[in-house]
């Protein structure tokens, strides 16, 4: 656990000498929490390895103070406070106020500047806008640069404006792409400026110092010294407006409530420089500490010196005891017979006290010797506490003929009891004050945190909905997609459907058709091949399909065609028939008979050839013989038969 301090403290020092931001006098227990918040965020273990993770990424800076300086904050924030003030604070300052003279307004840890913007409008509401552009100006400080860039813009969403009345946004804020802008004209009265209320000299000669909210992160020694940086920054009878969660148990003279409740004072005003000459002046002088007596021993009769109710010496120019009355007899237990002795020679010269330095000191200096707080502790164990007055006594007459000393001694012994009471009793109560505030500055920096953790909360569940919508518009647009798609499969489905219909029937006008048809496109590479073709030639479909004709080893001699096929694509001879010589998948020369067309596309350009290749058969050996005619022969004719040949 020490080491561990340790580490925290070297870390908030590592912070003050790179950074600049002094945090030792901020509460450790709060201050531990925040950091470790930013450790866990890191993945860091301890202190000391959060401070190596620093040195080497400086982009975490910027989060850690963001995490520390807890920048909760709104317009008019404790609505019933600010009532108060706009309606009683505000009038009786403005009333105390030369008219000609500069109205000055500190807003101390603005944060993002809600607060300094209420209070150009409780002032502009009480002034008037001219008025108060013309005499009121606002001092807004901070320790959070990223804060104050967002204070200087004066933008806020409607969310961030709160439950400010309809009236007041309408008169003072501007719209602006969705935001409120704070009216430019008004601005010009607010000055934004980094300043450390640990660090930085205060803005002096202020009418208004708001700061609330902000004490509370400090311990209570840091805390005292803020509260003197108020107490000279603030002109005399000035207003001071702290949070719900803080009081001013340390200052509790310098300022005097004008509503406890609220939190809100008003500064006693500091004597001048004069005032306290005077003071001083009275105080060197001997007032309120009695005057030396009117004459010398002669003239003290002995009976008035008995009467007085404290314990009194007269010792005379020679150091002898000149007198000594009842009371100091009782006290000291010094008889009568002791008078006339030197004082040296009695028990009472050193004790309780060193009375003869004292008296050469009132001799000398000619004044009275005031000696406090002695202690005396009697035979019984009791003590008793006494203050000494040593007077020199001179003549009256203006010689100023020293007659001798008296030595009074006071028993202010009930005054120290009760003034030890009443100290130990004040120190109870202070402690227990300050456990309080500690207690209540606790829970008020708990509730500061909790509702921070409040607004991540609805800020991440705003973000969450609005990813959501995003999600939910993108789920609408995928549906709509998917129908178009499952629309546009349709329609692919029907046409599939018909160009399968279509394919097949090719498929079997081309099956159907005796010839083998071969459909080359314009490179000459095989588009169709169909089955008469695979028996005429000996290939398959898939085996030619996508190959140059050219280069297709079948029995038809190709490159006999080469010049018909050329014409045809060129369209300079488009329709061609050759019968020529081939050899069938069998190996059995046959006759083929190939006839050459274009193919053409819907808009009459060649796209590519047909050929269709036929088998002839061969021409039989005989012919058939033709029937002869029956010839008849007359009787007598003289025609002879032929006869056969041998």
């Amino acid at each position: 656990m020490p080491q561990q301090r340790s580490d925290l403290e070297g870390l908030l020092e590592y912070l003050k000498r790179t950074r600049g931001f002094d945090f030792t006098g901020y509460k450790r227990a709060s201050l531990e929490r925040r950091i470790v918040k930013r450790m866990q965020a890191a993945g860091c273990a301890s202190f000391a390895d959060y401070l190596d993770f620093l040195e080497v990424h400086p982009e975490e800076f910027p989060a850690l103070f963001n995490t520390i300086l807890i920048n909760v904050t709104t317009f008019f924030r404790d609505a019933e406070s600010w009532a108060v003030l706009s309606e009683t604070v505000v009038p009786d300052l403005l009333k105390r106020r030369d008219k000609e003279s500069t109205t000055r307004i500190w807003s101390a840890g603005c944060a993002s500047g809600e607060e300094a913007y209420t209070l150009a409008i409780v002032f502009a509401e009480a002034l008037g806008l001219e008025a108060f552009k013309a005499s009121v100006k606002i001092y807004a400080t901070d320790v959070d640069e990223e804060a104050l860039a967002k204070a200087r813009l004066g933008a806020y969403s409607e969310t961030e404006l709160g439950d400010m009345p309809d009236h007041l946004v309408k008169k003072y804020f501007e719209r602006q792409n969705g935001q409120f802008v704070f009216r430019k004209d008004l601005r010009r009265q607010i000055i934004f400026g980094r300043h450390d209320l640990i660090q930085d000299a205060p803005i002096s000669r202020v009418d208004m110092l708001v700061c609330r909210n902000t004490l509370m992160y400090f311990n209570a020694e840091t805390q005292a010294r803020i509260l003197a940086r108020f107490q000279f920054a603030l002109n005399d009878y000035g207003i001071l407006f702290l949070g719900r969660a803080e009081t001013l148990m340390t200052h509790a003279t310098a300022f005097v409530p004008i509503d406890l409740k609220r939190r809100i004072s008003s500064k006693v005003p500091v004597p001048g420089s004069t005032a306290r000459e005077r003071v001083l002046t009275a105080n060197r002088n001997g007032g309120g500490n009695g005057g030396p007596p009117s004459g010398g021993l002669g003239v003290l009769p002995g009976a008035a010196l008995d009467a007085i109710p404290t314990a009194q010496l007269i010792i005379d120019p020679d150091g002898q005891l000149a007198a000594i009355n009842e009371r100091a007899r009782v006290m000291f237990g010094i008889p009568a017979t002791d008078i006339g002795r030197p004082l040296k020679d009695l028990k009472i010269s050193y004790r309780p006290v060193e009375l003869r330095a004292a008296i050469d000191t009132a001799y000398a200096e000619h004044r009275t010797v005031i000696l406090r707080d002695i202690e005396w502790l009697l035979g019984n164990g009791d003590t008793r506490w006494l203050e000494l007055h040593i007077v020199p006594l001179v003549e009256t007459d203006g010689t100023a003929k020293l007659l001798g000393a008296s030595v009074a001694f006071h028993d202010v012994s009930v005054a120290k009891r009760l003034q030890r009471d009443l100290e130990r009793s004040n120190y109870d109560l202070s402690a227990a004050q300050e456990e309080l505030q500690s207690t209540n500055e606790e829970l008020e920096t708990t509730n500061e945190e909790l509702q921070s953790t409040v607004e991540e909360l609805e800020t991440t569940n705003e973000e969450l909905q609005s990813t959501n919508e995003e999600l939910e518009t993108m789920n609408e647009e995928l549906q709509s997609t998917n129908e178009e798609l499952e629309t546009m499969n349709d329609e692919l489905r029907q046409r599939s459907d018909d160009l399968n219909h279509v394919n097949g029937f090719l498929e079997s006008i081309l099956t159907s058709m005796r010839g083998a048809v071969m459909v080359l496109d314009a490179e000459l590479r095989v588009l169709v091949w169909n089955q008469s073709a695979h028996e005429l030639w000996g290939l398959r479909e898939e085996e030619v399909r996508h190959k140059h004709i050219f280069g297709l080893d079948i029995g038809l001699p190709i490159d006999r065609l080469r010049p018909q096929i050329r014409a045809c694509l060129n369209g300079t001879r488009p329709h061609t028939s050759v019968t020529l010589p081939a050899v069938n998948r069998r190996g059995k020369a046959i006759t083929c008979h190939a006839t050459i067309s274009p193919l053409m596309n819907p808009a009459g350009a060649i796209q590519g050839v047909i050929l269709a290749t036929e088998e002839i058969a061969p021409a039989k050996a005989a012919r058939p013989a033709q029937p002869t005619k029956k010839r008849t022969v007359k009787k007598g004719s003289g025609v002879k038969r032929p006869g056969k040949r041998r």
